[in-house]
């Protein structure tokens, strides 16, 4: 699995969630609402130190990651997030690795 971030949805982050060099973004599945390939589960991020990610990218100092209990949620696919100007927020996009 791969996690590959926009120039624009890092820059998203970073304006919306306060983010300098150094902070992490950890990437998770959550219950309620559903994603271009889960039903019932979405995506959410929050702030974090990335602590053993599983997956990783780096973008202008930061850290986006995926860490070992998210795995099943992040299995047979990678991740691409773009940035959606119509709705001023993040575009997650799953894309089969298999």
């Amino acid at each position: 699995m791969k996690i590959e971030i926009s120039d624009e949805a890092a820059k998203w982050y970073e304006d919306n969630v306060n983010l300098k060099p150094g902070d992490g973004i950890r990437f998770y599945g959550k219950v309620y609402g559903k994603t271009m390939v889960h039903e019932g589960f979405s995506i959410a991020f929050r702030k974090e130190e990335p602590v053993a990610p599983v997956a990783s990218t780096e973008v202008n100092g930061i850290t986006y990651f995926i860490t070992d209990n998210d795995t099943w949620f992040f299995a047979r696919y990678d991740l691409d997030v773009e940035y959606d100007a119509k709705i001023d927020s993040p575009n997650y996009i799953f894309k089969s690795n298999e």
